[in-house]
This record gives C-alpha cells, sequence and structure tokens, in this order.
C-alpha cells in the first residue's frame, strides 16, 4: 500500500514538473513573439512570467532576451536585474554586447560600466588557459564578421533588402569575409581546427562563420576537417550541420537537416530536403531545434504534407534543378 501511495505521490509531482515546463515554453514563445512584433513591454512581461515558473537554472540566452526587452521598453531596472544575474552566472560574451544594439539604451547608465568590467573578467577568468595570440586574433575576426551583418539587417529593415544602401554595406562585407577567409586559411593549415579551449567560444565561431561565409572553394575544402572536428569535439554538430547544408544546397543538391531557406522577392521558401520524414531526428543528433520552429524565424509554416505536395512547383526546386544541370554541363 505505502508503495502505491509513493507512485501517485511520484505521478503527481512529475506530472506537476511537466505541466510547470509546458508552461514555461509557452511564456518564452509569447514572449519572443512579442518581441519580434517590436511589443517590448509585454514581451519583458511573458519572460518574468516563465523565470518566475522556472524551477531550474534559466538559459542565459532567455535571460539574455529579457533585458534586451526590458531595455528596449526603457525599463532599465529590469534590464539590469537580468544582466547582474548573467554575470553571477559567467556570462563573458563580450563580443556579443558590443555587436548587438539592442542593449544602446542602457549605455549612459552608471551601471552598465560596471556590468562591462564583470563581463569582461567573466571572460578573461574563462580563457586564462588560452593561445591568447590566437584567441584575440580570432575575436577580432569574430567580432567583424557580426558586426556587418548586424548593421546589414537593420539597413534591410529601413530601406530594403535590395536598396541602394543594403548593397554598399553587402559590398563592405564581401571586403571584410575576404581579409578574414586569408586569415583564417592560414590558421586552418597551420594549426587545424582549433577548439574552444584553445581559442574561447568566439574564436571557435569565428573558424565555423568565416568558413560559412566564403566561396564555394573553401567550404569544400575544410567540410572534412570541421566533420572531424565535431567527432573530436572542437567544433558544434548545430554549426556543421548549417556547413553541410550549405554545401549541398550550392551544388544544386538536396539538403540533409533544412538549415537553408531560399529567399526571393515574394518570400522565404525551404530548399529540398532529403529523407524529409527524418529530418527532425538528424537534427536532434546535431543539436538543432526541430525543422517546424527553426522556419518561424523566417515566417515559415511547416507542414509536411503540403511541402510534399508543393515541392515540385517550388521556387527553390526549380533553382535545384537549374544548379544541378548546370553542375552536370561542366562534367561533360
Amino acid at each position: 500500500m505505502k508503495h502505491f501511495i509513493f507512485l501517485i505521490i511520484h505521478l503527481c509531482i512529475t506530472g506537476f514538473a511537466f505541466a510547470q515546463a509546458n508552461q514555461f515554453s509557452k511564456l518564452i514563445k509569447k514572449g519572443d513573439s512579442l518581441y519580434e512584433a517590436k511589443d517590448y513591454k509585454n514581451a519583458g512581461i511573458m519572460y518574468a512570467e516563465a523565470f518566475a515558473l522556472s524551477g531550474s537554472k534559466i538559459s542565459l540566452n532567455h535571460r539574455w532576451n529579457a533585458a534586451s526587452a526590458w531595455a528596449l521598453a526603457n525599463y532599465h531596472d529590469s534590464a539590469f536585474s537580468q544582466l547582474n544575474i548573467m554575470a553571477s552566472e559567467n556570462f563573458k560574451d563580450y563580443g556579443r554586447i558590443i555587436t548587438d544594439h539592442d542593449l544602446d539604451t542602457l549605455y549612459k547608465d552608471k551601471r552598465w560600466d560596471a556590468f562591462l568590467e564583470l563581463v569582461k573578467q567573466n571572460k578573461e577568468k574563462a580563457e586564462a588557459n588560452l593561445n591568447k595570440p590566437l584567441a584575440a586574433r580570432l575575436d577580432s575576426i569574430f567580432i567583424a564578421d557580426r558586426i556587418y551583418r548586424k548593421q546589414s539587417a537593420e539597413i534591410d529593415k529601413k530601406y530594403g533588402w535590395q536598396s541602394n544602401e543594403s548593397k554598399a554595406i553587402w559590398e563592405l562585407i564581401s571586403r571584410q569575409d575576404s581579409v578574414n577567409q586569408i586569415a583564417v586559411k592560414e590558421i586552418l593549415d597551420k594549426y587545424g581546427w582549433l577548439g574552444a579551449d584553445v581559442v574561447g567560444e568566439n574564436g571557435n565561431s569565428a573558424l565555423f562563420l568565416v568558413i560559412q561565409h566564403s566561396n564555394p572553394q573553401m567550404q569544400d575544402k575544410y567540410l572534412p576537417m570541421m566533420k572531424e572536428a565535431v567527432k573530436m569535439g572542437k567544433a558544434r554538430g548545430s554549426s556543421f550541420a548549417l556547413l553541410q547544408d550549405r554545401v549541398l544546397v550550392g551544388k544544386g543538391k538536396m539538403q540533409i537537416y533544412g538549415t537553408q531557406p531560399y529567399h526571393d522577392s515574394s518570400g522565404y521558401y525551404v530548399h529540398p530536403i532529403e529523407d524529409v520524414d527524418n529530418v527532425d531526428k538528424r537534427r536532434a543528433e546535431m543539436g538543432l531545434s526541430p525543422l517546424a520552429d527553426y522556419l518561424k524565424n523566417y515566417h515559415i509554416v511547416w507542414n509536411l504534407v503540403q511541402y510534399k505536395k508543393d515541392l515540385p512547383n517550388s521556387p527553390a526546386y526549380i533553382l535545384m534543378i537549374e544548379k544541378a544541370a548546370y553542375f552536370d554541363s561542366l562534367k561533360k
């Protein structure tokens, strides 16, 4: 009888925990949606409600989103409340701070410099045993890669992605990418793919970002190296999935993980996916979220049945066939 009562209590506790986790997820998604709609105050409220429900550690990324929402809504006390918790939990992504402008309204607050100093200290402590010269070099490359693309997103929103302003910033991005590629090629050819334990998280990410934004020849060359790095724990599986898909799509082949959307004047589409029925299983193996959640970032509502039905006439499918025919012609 005691065992039965214990089982009932255990099931009740487990069910309650599951319900809380489910509600937490719903509130976070609601907060993300409100943030995207620029309803920053209510986004902050949703995040706060979610955090109040959670009995476990809140991810730094969720806290970052909450701090950004409060900052954009000009609720500085609430923003710094989240930032200070992040600093106490060893948040060290200094590069993110100086390239993401969502926190701009906090710069003149007397608390900003203190927060920034804590982040710098966290970063220095975490990187105490790194190859300092290489880490610093790659950290600069990481910032250069992100900062111009961040500016591009802002310009696209303001002027449109086909505007002269957008073309100008992409010319700058292209020049910077060329400089970054020369530096990263030199590092990879000399040292191989360096893990975060050697060059830090930003340095490790810089290797992937530069290759991801390089020409097809460079992507092809270093894709096998990155694949081995993933096996050795020196690169993220999610990053490899992005690069693998980009290489395949560039050659007119089906992607594997569904990471590459296609964009034209009429909107976003999904590039054809190999064995699409099992794509979420492959994504999970690489540490990626379900495809339906990922595609929300591109305002695509994922419907597997509709996708299969629409595929033959999809602009992305037509483009793939054209690319495949082009590469076949080169072989003749």
